[in-house]
């Protein structure tokens, strides 16, 4: 007798743990997938094209998580399996508390059953919390593999928005075109942009990750290794060859107490503690501590996110309007971020509170997540959510919008003030480095290439 299931999730690590663990699975049958976190994601079928049709001919209904309860007992549910990240031990244990007051098991799938290995060496980016710096992190290891001669496709964890989720099904971007092309959101063009205008390297995502990955692994244009450029905290969708973490000084004790990044701290190879520059000392050290005490054995690289500002005499002494990373905001529970940093840093004479001036869905946003504050997360979660978003930043009276996020926003969001953008890189700080961890990495797997070359200068 199969056992019924719900599985718990965001349109993301929800659909991977199906399609690796219960999809073909006769011992199972996923009989709803339910959403949070992500708005509009709800109300769709997760199709049987993708669920596989043997199986679940009329694919899987995606419900609103708050319905919960009421669907374990409707379906005769035996088991909820948990699957989305970046939130505290107390929540997850609060859904837990639902699921068995409700009759059901609660479970959390891990790396065994859920991993792919890929025919290619794997180097992972995690972190302990969304807004660490993972993407910085995922393009300074490009930087400098691709400086020794290789070839990188980056893989990107699932950020699957389209009502028609098997148009999404394997998803390649080589250019800024290709966001067009395929109806990217404010969210997804803030993590396949970085990579697509530098020129280095392709980025793939999508709804299948084996799929994805093989797709990857046969690149038109090569690939020597396969970057997996992780997603909130979430730990990685393939068996990664060396495993990099990216823990956040500005929030010690995180690494310790949310779901699922202390799984990244435990695992990871080598830890990146990122922001020393603007983080206290004695909050170091307590990530230090932390990280020492749950994995000894990481290496500890330190790191500083050096920040760009184009156009800082704009912000002098002026009133701004700033624009951060929409996740890192809300989930991440950030209270700055690059945006904030540089209008500080350049002398802004005040931070405009964008709450009076906010619009449809940027309203309930900052009814969601009160703590915001005085900034405007970059919520573009779809077409409607984007004009909000427009509409929010004509609202509000500024001398100029300084933008935090690192995708050009004006190329598709009227902005009628004066835009300041600032960009951030990855810069590590004495010894040892990202360099020396890679350049014995490609020795070991004997991937050095005629022509490569050290960056050292």
């Amino acid at each position: 007798m199969a056992k019924n299931v719900i599985i718990i999730g965001a349109a993301g690590r929800d659909f991977h743990n199906f399609n690796t663990y219960f999809r073909h699975n006769k011992n199972y049958n996923v009989v709803a997938f339910t959403a949070e976190q992500i708005p509009g994601i709800d109300g769709r079928p997760y199709p049987k094209e993708l669920a596989g049709e043997d199986l679940y001919p009329k694919g899987i209904p995606i419900y609103k998580e708050s319905e919960l309860p009421e669907l374990i007992k409707k379906f005769k549910v035996d088991e909820c399996v948990f699957a989305y990240s970046d939130k505290p031990y107390a929540y997850v244990m609060g859904i837990s508390a639902i699921v068995n007051a409700a009759g059901a098991n609660f479970m959390l799938m891990g790396p065994k059953d859920t991993m792919v290995k890929s025919t290619k060496p794997v180097i992972a980016v995690g972190a302990t919390r969304t807004g660490c710096g993972k993407s910085q992190t995922s393009r300074k290891i490009i930087e400098y593999l691709v400086a020794m001669g290789l070839k990188v496709v980056a893989v990107r964890h699932p950020m699957p928005y389209d009502p028609d989720l098997n148009k999404q099904k394997v998803q390649r971007f080589a250019c800024v075109e290709d966001l067009k092309k395929n109806n990217c959101t404010i969210e997804e063009m803030e993590e396949y942009e970085p990579h697509v205008v530098t020129k280095r390297n392709v980025i793939y995502a999508g709804v299948d990750y084996e799929a994805i990955l093989r797709a990857a692994e046969n690149d038109p244009d090569g690939c020597d290794i396969v970057l997996w450029d992780g997603g909130n905290n979430d730990f990685p969708f393939y068996v990664p060859d060396l495993f990099i973490g990216v823990a956040d000084p500005l929030r010690p004790g995180a690494e310790v107490s949310y779901y699922p990044g202390e799984v990244v701290a435990r695992m990871a190879d080598v830890i990146v503690i990122n922001k020393i520059d603007s983080a206290s000392l004695e909050n170091i050290n307590a990530v230090r501590a932390n990280l020492a005490k749950i994995n000894p054995k990481a290496m500890i690289i330190d790191a500083a996110s050096v920040l760009t500002i184009d156009k800082p005499e704009l912000i002098k002494g002026k009133k701004v309007l700033v624009v951060e990373d929409g996740p890192t905001l809300t989930h991440g529970e950030m209270k700055i971020g690059a945006g904030t940093v540089a209008a500080m840093k350049c002398g802004a004479a005040e931070l405009i509170d964008p709450r009076p001036y906010t619009v449809g869905t940027l309203t309930e946003t900052f009814q969601r997540y009160p703590n915001i504050g005085t900034l405007l997360p970059a919520m573009g979660y779809g077409d409607k959510q984007m004009k909000d978003l427009e509409k929010t930043i004509a609202n509000t009276p500024c001398d100029a919008v300084v933008i935090g996020t690192p995708i050009d926003l004006p190329r598709f969001c009227k902005i009628k003030q004066p835009v300041v953008k600032i960009g951030y890189e990855l810069q590590e700080i004495g010894t040892p480095t990202l360099e020396t961890v890679l350049e014995e990495f490609v020795k070991k797997h004997k991937l050095v290439k005629k022509g490569g070359k050290s960056c050292k200068k």
